[in-house]
């Protein structure tokens, strides 16, 4: 009985989780794990042979010192980005929650930029910044002003502005669930309390959406750390290299370099940093919840 139980579990797993399985290792499982015999040559991406070298690109992506500085940017954009994310998304969500006037319209017109691909968004930006904000501050200033992604920290802003944009919609939708998930009664009992709505707020509501800030500082620093589409094409790490982000330096080093064993071992230690970062977060964001 046991056994034909068991076989009854296993071909309905089969069909209905097989495909899904299948896919998971194919996409994820094997590529990751080839990728980390990868780290221990120094194929160059187009010979047949794929020398083995051991921790000699561990060792070398210690001593990059590009690499690092990619990173330090990285980190920098990281921190303005997620913090700007989060309470512009917030913002928005106790906007579209107090019951104004179109509000369902307004949640889906702030959502929109996130179906948007990071390659356009960053060509529409780009034009956005070099022609029509620079022909704003000519017509004010009478002279001529520079595009802000011709410096080094104005193309770092406009990438801070940009993911700000890009991912504030999408981080809003999980907050108005945080919000519509605190009981009206709560709010209620601690108005009749004596409590002003911004008291409401910092004491009540705030506490019981601390899963969905959880959720959305995860997802805004796992997705900042990797970003790659907006960079290269809002600003191609121009100028001067000198807004390179960790994501476009390892693909540099892997397939226009052909360095990619390298180029595995940099995108290995990218991928711990942000996990480290991701999941410390989310441990400390956990243990304090409370529940209505």
């Amino acid at each position: 009985m046991n056994e034909k139980k068991l076989s009854y579990k296993i071909q309905q797993y089969l069909m209905f989780a097989g495909p899904g399985t299948i896919l998971f290792f194919g996409v994820v499982i094997i590529p990751f794990l080839y990728g980390l015999y990868l780290t221990m040559t120094s194929w160059d991406g187009i010979s047949l042979t794929k020398p083995f070298v051991g921790g000699e690109n561990f060792a070398a992506a210690m001593k990059d010192a590009a690499y690092w500085q990619a990173m330090g940017r990285t980190v920098i954009y990281s921190v303005f980005a997620v913090i700007l994310i989060n309470i512009v998304a917030f913002a928005l969500a106790f906007l579209v929650t107090t019951g104004v006037k179109g509000q369902n319209f307004f949640r889906a017109g702030f959502f929109v930029p996130n179906l948007i691909g990071g390659i356009v968004l960053g060509y529409v930006w780009k034009f956005v910044f070099n022609r029509a904000f620079v022909a704003i501050a000519n017509a004010i200033s009478g002279g001529t002003a520079p595009s802000l992604l011709s410096t080094p920290n104005g193309a770092i802003f406009c990438l801070i502005l940009v993911s700000v944009w890009q991912y504030a919609g999408y981080m809003m939708l999980i907050y108005v669930a945080g919000f519509m998930s605190v009981p009206k009664d709560v709010r209620e009992a601690a108005m009749i309390d004596g409590c002003t709505s911004s008291q409401t707020m910092v004491n009540v509501t705030i506490p019981l959406m601390r899963s969905s800030f959880v959720q959305c500082i995860f997802l805004s620093i796992t997705r900042c750390f990797v970003v790659y589409d907006v960079n290269l094409s809002l600003t191609k790490g121009e100028p001067f290299n000198s807004s390179v982000l960790a994501a476009m330096h390892v693909y540099n080093q892997a397939f226009t370099y052909k360095n990619y064993g390298l180029g595995q071992a940099e995108a290995l230690i990218l991928f711990l940093v942000c996990a480290v970062v991701g999941v410390t977060q989310v441990m400390i964001g956990k243990k304090g919840e409370v529940e209505a």
